[in-house]
């Protein structure tokens, strides 16, 4: 059944797209006329901020995330052939 409704999905991208803008939107605007007591942030005040602080802070994870993987994580396409290639050297000296 999930497999099904997956399928529907993606079939009728441009109608999920345009119901998710449409519900981003209105939780967008809805946020204009919510009443704000006590604001404890500045960020309290303005609206829409928060969910403006979140998208950023979501990019900065993907990019920094994508950056430390491309700088220490990721490896060649070779990397164990060549460290087994080396292990090996290294046996045949011993012997």
């Amino acid at each position: 059944m999930i497999v099904r409704f997956i399928s529907w999905l993606r079939a009728h991208m441009l109608l999920v797209k345009g119901c998710s803008y449409a519900v981003l939107g209105g939780m967008i605007i809805g946020d204009l006329f919510i009443p704000r007591h006590h604001a404890h942030f500045i960020g309290d005040i303005i609206p829409g901020f928060w969910a403006a602080f979140g998208f950023i802070a979501c990019v900065l994870i993907i990019i920094v995330s994508k950056w430390l993987g491309t700088a220490f994580l990721f490896r060649p396409d070779d990397y164990y052939e060549a460290a087994e290639a080396h292990k090996k050297a290294s046996e045949g000296e011993m012997k």
